[in-house]
């Protein structure tokens, strides 16, 4: 393969990321089909930046496999969880009006059948029949994503804070079919036609016209035309031609409506993006910190192979997950050849036999490393006893084999600080970047960094003012009161969050947690078998580095005992409550927080248990129904607050 050449203009986009990288090095990069992930993230980062600004190094698909070739090998990496960002090089950002989120992937008809599944989950959840349910399927534009809230435009950024480009409409802009303004998001497109006839000689791709629209300098005089003649567009989602119909007409027809589907708008796609329209659904599916899990985008690829494992590694990303990776045969599929290939858990390579021997079926769907698509001959499956990382004997969490040695596994060790200071909550400064410094100076443990000094810090390279301020939320950290079950849960126990905690502390000490054994956890509600040999095994692993850290006296205030509570003098004292619907009285939290002060067992969801269930706003009558058939006493949030003699 020849070397890609960088042009100036992305040579200087990279000069200004300050990623220490040169662009000879990712010229390197480019021609590479396999490296390390502190490489490959690097690489991300420049194509992410390059694209923004309408210069690209590769294309949208060489993207997505290099994004999911890191997704394979570090799956807990940062970057994977949140947007990417829509870089304008030193441009100031501002809070956009609403979220906006990247949309998770699916290449292939199981995955989007898998993802109707979760809306019928849902749904089930909330007492909502299949039939109320709609599906709308619109294109994926391929362009620049911005919100427009009639006033400001804004670009995505990184989900919650973007740059005000309102100077695109003003440069004469149109809203797409002749649309109002203020319809919130979508992206800044050109047409197809008119830059295959107009624009092909004078730019590189629609990218480069994109970027420009929105640049703070003079706007080049080709796009200023296409912006009067109406091939530039702001497109807002709500406006594109759509399909919409029923699961059951989706999973029948879907060949025929991807197809339908792809060439209706003259602009370029990337693929479909498929969502529930149901507000009550999106509502109680929610998102992560990069998707929405009501909606997902469909992309085709059906590049397949048949090869041979010649065995599965074990590693161990920084939380612990130990994930599975098959060496295989190498075998050529898609022009490249491939040696490794993900299995998703270790569940899966016990389950279908995934070991020295195998037989699988690789799809590609557009990864450097694809996944498995079936396995076509079992082997006996080959699975690690104890962590690659430190050798620590390794527990089952779900589908998942778990490292539970928190505290001095090598590979866990920056993600167990960052834990740690994010759990407490209670500071400021001990975030990633910071955290990371201080590892690669060899601080591996949280009672090490209560150690450091003032000039300890300025050694690791951050400035005077900025050292002393570490120092100073060091001990903040330390005198401002938080919760004892919240510094429980500091320490990243697998199985062991935060209502756990709080739960174990409703019965034992903190100090005392650590000689509980398995037999005397599981009588504690709550705790099933395999979950107190997880929690036992973990507490065990941690016990040497919490009681260092809890030597150092942080402010912790005690929860109370079970059998202190049920002798409040409170009507909801041992009372079962779960709060549902907008509340008006405070979030749904802080009313959480308030029952259990009064003695409350509070839940997330309805039982035969359940005393009562609290109403606020906008709560579906089936769901009160079905409470009210299990025995529960439904009441209004105006009702509780009378219960419990609030005014």
């Amino acid at each position: 393969m020849s070397k890609k050449i960088l042009n100036e203009k992305q040579i200087a986009i990279i000069e200004e990321l300050d990623l220490n990288v040169t662009a000879s090095e990712i010229e390197s990069m480019l021609i590479k089909t396999d490296f390390d992930s502190e490489k490959l993230l690097t690489l991300l980062k420049v194509a992410n930046a390059t694209y923004r600004s309408g210069f690209p190094i590769i294309e949208d698909s060489e993207y997505d496999k290099y994004h999911s070739h890191l997704e394979q090998l570090d799956p807990e990496n940062p970057f994977l969880a949140v947007v990417e960002p829509e870089v304008l090089i030193d441009a100031k950002t501002v809070q956009l009006p609403q979220r906006m989120l990247s949309t998770d992937k699916a290449y292939s008809f199981d995955e989007i059948k898998r993802w109707t599944e979760r809306i019928l989950k849902a749904a089930s959840e909330l007492d909502i029949a299949e039939q109320d349910i709609q599906i709308r399927i619109t294109p994926k534009l391929d362009g620049y994503a911005a919100f427009d809230d009639g006033q400001v435009l804004y670009t995505r950024g990184d989900g919650y804070r973007g740059q005000d480009i309102t100077r695109a409409f003003e440069r004469g802009l149109q809203v797409a079919n002749n649309g109002s303004r203020g319809l919130g998001p979508g992206e800044i497109v050109i047409k197809k036609t008119y830059f295959d006839e107009v624009l092909s000689e004078h730019f590189e791709n629609s990218r480069n016209i994109q970027a420009a629209i929105i640049a703070e300098k003079k706007v080049d005089g080709n796009v200023q035309k296409a912006i009067d003649d109406g091939a530039c567009v702001f497109y807002p989602f709500s406006e594109l031609n759509n399909w919409t119909g029923s699961i059951e007409t989706l999973l029948a027809d879907f060949d025929k409506l991807v197809e339908e589907m792809w060439n209706t708008v003259d602009f370029d796609i990337d693929g479909l993006i498929l969502e529930t329209t149901h507000e009550a659904i999106k509502a109680h599916m929610g998102a992560t910190r990069k998707f929405h899990r009501w909606q997902i985008a469909f992309k085709v690829n059906t590049e397949s192979a048949e090869v041979e494992v010649v065995q599965v590694v074990p590693q161990t990303s920084r939380t612990g997950r130990v994930s599975p990776v098959a060496e295989l045969v190498p075998t050529k599929l898609s022009g490249a050849t491939i040696s490794r290939a993900t299995v998703h858990h270790y569940n899966m390579v016990k389950i279908n036999g995934v070991g020295p021997g195998a037989l699988i079926k690789l799809i590609r769907s557009g990864l450097v490393i694809p996944k498995i698509l079936e396995v076509i001959r079992p082997a006996t499956p080959q699975l690690p006893e104890n962590c690659p990382s430190c050798n620590a004997h390794l527990i089952w969490e779900a589908d998942h084999l778990m490292c539970p040695n928190k505290t001095d596994c090598p590979a866990q060790t920056e993600n167990t600080l960052i834990h740690f200071f994010k759990t407490l909550g209670n500071v400021d400064g001990f975030g990633p970047k910071v955290i990371e410094k201080i590892s690669a100076h060899g601080i591996k443990h949280i009672h090490e960094i209560y150690e450091l000094t003032k000039d300890d810090f300025v050694g690791y390279g951050f400035g005077d003012k900025t050292s002393q301020n570490l120092i100073d939320q060091l001990n903040a950290s330390r005198e401002i009161e938080i919760e004892d079950w919240r510094f429980l849960a500091a320490f990243g126990v697998s199985r062991l969050g935060g209502g756990n905690c709080e739960r174990l502390l409703q019965h034992h000490s903190l100090t005392e947690l650590f000689s509980l054994t398995v037999e005397e956890m599981v009588k504690i509600d709550g705790f099933a078998q395999l979950s107190a040999e997880a929690i036992v095994e973990g507490l065990a692993n941690v016990e040497k580095e919490f009681r260092q850290v809890y030597a150092l006296n942080f402010n912790l205030a005690t929860t109370d005992k079970l059998s202190e509570m049920s002798e409040l003098d409170s009507p909801i004292a041992g009372k079962t409550v779960v709060f549902t619907g907008s509340m008006v009285q405070g979030t749904r939290g802080d009313m959480e927080k308030q029952a259990k002060a009064l003695g409350a067992k509070v839940a997330k969801s309805v039982t035969g248990n359940t005393t009562y269930l609290v109403t606020g706003e906008k709560v579906g009558e089936n769901k009160i129904n079905a409470a009210r058939e299990k025995g529960v006493e439904v009441i209004t949030e105006a009702e509780y607050l009378d219960l419990i003699s609030i005014i």
